[in-house]
């Protein structure tokens, strides 16, 4: 699985890495990942996510359910 929150959208982000001498190389951003299992109450079953940690903070405020289908509408998730 590719570093992509399931809820939120978030990937990996690329940057430079600036040196006391103000040399630019290439790095990257990677986001906080984690891989959760939420119980899904409605269909009585564990989904598991590959989630951010502002992606638990998403589900926590609106609800796994909510937020399941929010990001099934905007193309971050096919299907749970």
């Amino acid at each position: 699985m590719s570093k992509v929150c399931q809820i939120t959208g978030k990937k990996v982000m690329v940057g430079n890495n600036v040196s006391h001498s103000n040399r630019r190389t290439k790095r990257t951003f990677s986001p906080n990942l984690f891989t959760k299992k939420f119980f899904l109450e409605e269909e009585n079953r564990w989904v598991l996510l590959k989630v951010s940690a502002a992606g638990i903070r998403t589900i926590t405020k609106n609800g796994l359910k909510t937020a399941l289908d929010e990001a099934k509408t905007k193309g971050y998730l096919t299907s749970y």
